[in-house]
C-alpha cells in the first residue's frame, strides 16, 4: 500500500482509539449569544431529516452561503471545491459527473450516468437536464459511495442531492445583482407570500448572461458566451393538521455558445494542402494561438420544464408520502470539431436530444423507540430521442479520402482532370455533406425498497436496507445515409450529359458514407425486429435487467462527541445500449463498497471532523474510447470497452472555529484507482495500470469576520483548491486526457484560488461585496480532442476558465 495512504489509515485508527478517552471529560464552555459556533447541519441523505453527525455515510454539504462565496452559477462552478466530485461542464447540455473516480463517458441516450443527480428528491434523468442554474438552493449534499439502496439505480458512484427552499408562512422578498468582467450580468429575485391562512406561495427567478471569454482572430466573434434564465413557482397548502400538499413548476432555458475548438497545429496557407500527419512535437501553445472556428449555427441550447406534486399525510403510526413528477427537455449542441476556418478541413457535430420522463413514488416512514424505518415503491418511465448529426463539405470529404484511402483526392481529381478541361460550369467541391445517426429509447423502471435503522443499544445502531429494481428498455438505431443534395444535382447533370462516363464513374459511386458507414463491419448482424444492420435500416433491441442493492451499516457512539461506523453497500448502473455502436448492448454495472469512518463534533474546541477509509470494486464498467480505425469507417470512431476497476482511498473533512472571528476548513481525498481487468480492442492489456484518476485532491480555506458593531460586519473568504496530476496509462495519449508536450501538458496538477470580501448590514438585510475567481489566473488544458487528428490533421483543445472578477449585492426584506 502507498505509504501516504498507510499513514492516513493509521491516523484514522488513532482517532478511533484515543479520542473517546481524551475528550470524555470535556464540558461545553459558556458562550455569548453573538459568538460564532459550528451550526447544526440537517441532511436527507438517508431519505430522512437527520443531523449530519448522525449519518454513517461519507458526504459533503454545500450551503447557499458557500455557493455565494464561490460566485457559482451552477454545480459545475463548484467542481474543484468538492474533493472526490468532478464535474466536466464545458458543454452544459452534456456534462459528466464523477465521484471517487467513477463516471460514465458515454454521451448517448442508450446508457445512464453513474452519478445520480436529484433535485428535491426527483431523479434528473439524463445529464443534459442535470446542470441547472442555482435558483433558491438551500443546500447540496454530495453523497459518496454506491447509493443503490437509498437512491436506486444509476447511483453506483454516489449521488448529488440538491434541495431548494419551500414556501413558508413568513413574508419574504429578496433580490440579487452580480456584475463582473466579460460583461457578466446575473439578476435574481424571490418572493414568498402567505396567500391565505394555510396557503403559501414562493416565486423565484434568475437571469444569467456573459460576453465571450475568447474572440475569433478572423471574424472577431465572441466564444463562450453565456445566456440562461430560470423560473420556479411553488405552492404549499396545509390541507389539515396532518396533510401537506406541495406543488412546483420549473422552467429552465439556455441559449449560448458551444465550446470553442482551439487548434494546436500549424495549417498551410495554400488551400487544399492540409497536414497529412501530425507531429506532437510541433504542437502550438494553445494559450497564445489565434482561434479560428467556422461552425455554421454554432450554439448550445436547452429548454426544460418540470411539474412536481407531493402529498404527505401523517397517520398515528407512520407517514405516507406520494411524489409525482413530469419533466421534458430539449437540447442541441452544435460545435466546431476541427479548430480551423478552412472548408477543406471543416467538420462539426450537433447532438440533438428530446426527453420526456414521468416519476411516481409512494413512501411510508415511521419510527418507534428502537426502530426508524422507511419503505416504498417507485415507477419511472422515460422516452428519449437523440440525433447525432455531422456536417462537413465535399472539400473535407476530399481531404479525408485522400488521407485515409488509396483513392486520393477524388473530388479534386475529378475537377482537375475532367470538369475544368471540359470547361463545365458544375463543380463537385463546396457542397454541404451531412450524415446522422438517429437513436430512440423507451425505458421503464420499477422498484421496491426498505431501510431500517435499529437501535441495538444506547450507543449502537444497526442499519439494513435493500432495494429491488427491474428495468425494461427498448432502443433503436437508424442511419439513412449521407445527405448532399446540391452535389447530387451536379452529378446528375454531369451523368445526363455523359461527362461522368468519361471518368468511368456514376453518381452511385459518390453515395458512400464517410462517418457512419454501415455497409461493412457490423452489416448483416440481426436485430430483435428481424432486420439486419445496414444503411437505411432501423435496428431495434429490447432487454430487461434486474438488481438487488443491499446495504448493512453499524455505527457506534463512543460519547457525545464521537461516532464511528462500518458499512457494506452495493450500487449499480442499469444495463442498456451503446449509441455509438449499432446493435450493441451491455449488462448491469455493479459496484461493491466497504467503508469505515468516524465523525466528531468537539463542542469544547468548536471543531468538527470526519474521515473514512473506503475500498470498492466496480465490475463491467462501460467506457467510450476513441479508436483510430474501425472496419467500415474512414474516420476515428468512439467504441465501447468494458473493464473492472478497483479503488482504495480516504476522505477527510475538518471544520474549525478557533475564535469568534475565524472559520477554517480542510477537505481532502486520496484515492488509488486502477484497472482490475482491462484489455483494449487492440489487445493491449491495461490490467493493474491507473485509470487516470489523480491520487490527491483537497480544498483549504477560511474566512475572517470583522465586527463593525452598529455598522455591520466585514467578512473575507479565501478558498484554495488543488487537484493532483492525472495518472497516465498506455492509452491516455490517444484519449487526449493525459500527456505532456513541448508547449503544454494535459492532466497536469491544477490549482485554483478564489477570494471574496463583503459587507453585511447589522440587520442582515443587505450584503455587498467583491469576488475574484481564479485569483492567480491559472489556466489549464482540459483535454485534447483527436476525433479529426488522423484524417484531417486537426487536433484541438479546450481550456479551463481564466481569472474573472466582479461585484454583487443582495438584499432581503
Amino acid at each position: 500500500m502507498n505509504p501516504k495512504l498507510q499513514l492516513l489509515g493509521f491516523s484514522l485508527l488513532a482517532v478511533l482509539v484515543v479520542h473517546p478517552f481524551s475528550l470524555a471529560q470535556e464540558t461545553e464552555p459558556a458562550r455569548d449569544s453573538d459568538s460564532r459556533i459550528l451550526q447544526t447541519v440537517t441532511v436527507t441523505s438517508q431519505q430522512r431529516e437527520q443531523n449530519i453527525q448522525d449519518v454513517p455515510i461519507s458526504l459533503q454539504v454545500v450551503t447557499s452561503d458557500q455557493i455565494d462565496t464561490l460566485a457559482a452559477d451552477d454545480i459545475g462552478d463548484l467542481d474543484m471545491f468538492i474533493p472526490g466530485l468532478s464535474v466536466s461542464n464545458n458543454s452544459p447540455t452534456q456534462p459528466r459527473f464523477s465521484i471517487r473516480g467513477i463516471s460514465t463517458s458515454d454521451f448517448g441516450v442508450g446508457t445512464d450516468p453513474a452519478v445520480g443527480i436529484y433535485v428535491d428528491g426527483i431523479y434528473a434523468a439524463r445529464s443534459g437536464a442535470s446542470l441547472l442554474a442555482f435558483n433558491d438552493v438551500e443546500r447540496i449534499e454530495v453523497i459518496k459511495g454506491p447509493q443503490g439502496t437509498l437512491f436506486g439505480r444509476n447511483s453506483a458512484a454516489g449521488a448529488v442531492s440538491i434541495t431548494t427552499r419551500k414556501p413558508n408562512k413568513e413574508f419574504e422578498a429578496s433580490g440579487g445583482l452580480r456584475l463582473g468582467e466579460f460583461g457578466k450580468q446575473r439578476v435574481e429575485g424571490l418572493l414568498n407570500l402567505p396567500a391565505a391562512e394555510n396557503v403559501f406561495v414562493r416565486l423565484n427567478a434568475v437571469v444569467n448572461k456573459r460576453d465571450g471569454l475568447y474572440k475569433d482572430s478572423v471574424t472577431g466573434e465572441d466564444y463562450k458566451r453565456e445566456d440562461s434564465w430560470a423560473l420556479k413557482a411553488a405552492l404549499r397548502v396545509d390541507i389539515s393538521e396532518n396533510t401537506v400538499l406541495d406543488v412546483s413548476i420549473t422552467h429552465d432555458e439556455l441559449d449560448q455558445d458551444a465550446r470553442p475548438a482551439i487548434g494546436i497545429v500549424a495549417i498551410p496557407d495554400a488551400p487544399n494542402t492540409p497536414p497529412t500527419t501530425v507531429n506532437t512535437a510541433n504542437y502550438l501553445n494553445p494559450f497564445t494561438v489565434p482561434i479560428r472556428n467556422d461552425a455554421v449555427g454554432n450554439g448550445e441550447r436547452r429548454k426544460l420544464d418540470e411539474f412536481v406534486i407531493s402529498v404527505s399525510h401523517r397517520l398515528p403510526r407512520y407517514t405516507i408520502t406520494s411524489i409525482t413528477a413530469y419533466r421534458t427537455f430539449d437540447t442541441n449542441n452544435r460545435e466546431d470539431e476541427d479548430g480551423t476556418n478552412r472548408k477543406d478541413l471543416y467538420f462539426d457535430t450537433n447532438n440533438v436530444e428530446s426527453n420526456k420522463s414521468f416519476y411516481q413514488e409512494l413512501r411510508f416512514a415511521g419510527n418507534t423507540d428502537q426502530i426508524d424505518w422507511i419503505a416504498g415503491a417507485s415507477y419511472f418511465d422515460e422516452d428519449a430521442d437523440q440525433r447525432s448529426d455531422t456536417y462537413t463539405y465535399t472539400d473535407s470529404i476530399n481531404t479525408l479520402v485522400k488521407n485515409s484511402t488509396p483513392l486520393g483526392p477524388i473530388f479534386t481529381n475529378l475537377e482537375n482532370q475532367l470538369l475544368r478541361p471540359l470547361q463545365r460550369s458544375e463543380t463537385v467541391l463546396g457542397h454541404s455533406w451531412s450524415e446522422d445517426m438517429i437513436n430512440t429509447g423507451s425505458y421503464q423502471a420499477f422498484a421496491l425498497f426498505a431501510d431500517v435503522i435499529f437501535q441495538y443499544s444506547d450507543k449502537m445502531n444497526v442499519t439494513f436496507g435493500v432495494r429491488y429494481t427491474e428495468d425494461k428498455k427498448a432502443f433503436s438505431w437508424l442511419n439513412d445515409g449521407r445527405s448532399a443534395p446540391t452535389l447530387d444535382a451536379a452529378l446528375k447533370s454531369l451523368h445526363d450529359d455523359g461527362v461522368l462516363a468519361q471518368a468511368q464513374v456514376t453518381p452511385e459511386n459518390f453515395q458512400f458514407d464517410a462517418i457512419f458507414d454501415l455497409t461493412s463491419g457490423v452489416s448483416g448482424v440481426p436485430c430483435d425486429n428481424g432486420v439486419r444492420i445496414g444503411e437505411g435500416v432501423k435496428c431495434e433491441l429490447k432487454d430487461s435487467w434486474s438488481n438487488l442493492s443491499p446495504r448493512l451499516v453499524m455505527d457506534y457512539q463512543f460519547n457525545d462527541d464521537l461516532m464511528a461506523y462500518f458499512s457494506i453497500a452495493r450500487g449499480y448502473k442499469a444495463g442498456g445500449f451503446n449509441s455509438v455502436e449499432v446493435g450493441s448492448r451491455f449488462e448491469n454495472e455493479e459496484v461493491s463498497n466497504i467503508e469505515v469512518g468516524v465523525k466528531s463534533l468537539d463542542i469544547a474546541r468548536n471543531l468538527r471532523y470526519s474521515g473514512s477509509l473506503f475500498r470498492y470494486v466496480y465490475d463491467d464498467k462501460q467506457a467510450v474510447r476513441l479508436v483510430n480505425s474501425v472496419p467500415g469507417s474512414n474516420v476515428p470512431q468512439y467504441l465501447v470497452e468494458t473493464s473492472d476497476e478497483k479503488g482504495l482511498g480516504i476522505d477527510l473533512l475538518v471544520e474549525w472555529v478557533p475564535s469568534d472571528d475565524w472559520f477554517l476548513y480542510y477537505n481532502a481525498q486520496y484515492i488509488d484507482l486502477t484497472f482490475k481487468r482491462r484489455v483494449t480492442r487492440a489487445g493491449v492489456d491495461l490490467s493493474g495500470e491507473p485509470t487516470g484518476e489523480p491520487n490527491w485532491s483537497f480544498v483549504l480555506g477560511g474566512s475572517y469576520a470583522y465586527d463593525l458593531v452598529k455598522n455591520g460586519e466585514i467578512e473575507v473568504n479565501l478558498s484554495h483548491a488543488y487537484t493532483g496530476k492525472r495518472r497516465c496509462n498506455r492509452e491516455s495519449s490517444q484519449q487526449g486526457d493525459c500527456a505532456s508536450y513541448g508547449t503544454f501538458a494535459v492532466g497536469q496538477e491544477q490549482s485554483r484560488t478564489d477570494l471574496r470580501g463583503y459587507w453585511v448590514s447589522s440587520d442582515q438585510r443587505v450584503k455587498a461585496g467583491l469576488f475574484i475567481s481564479n485569483l492567480f489566473d491559472n489556466q489549464y488544458v482540459s483535454g485534447i480532442n483527436n476525433i479529426t487528428t488522423s484524417n484531417l490533421g486537426t487536433p484541438f483543445v479546450g481550456l479551463t476558465e481564466p481569472q474573472t472578477w466582479g461585484i454583487d449585492v443582495k438584499w432581503k426584506y
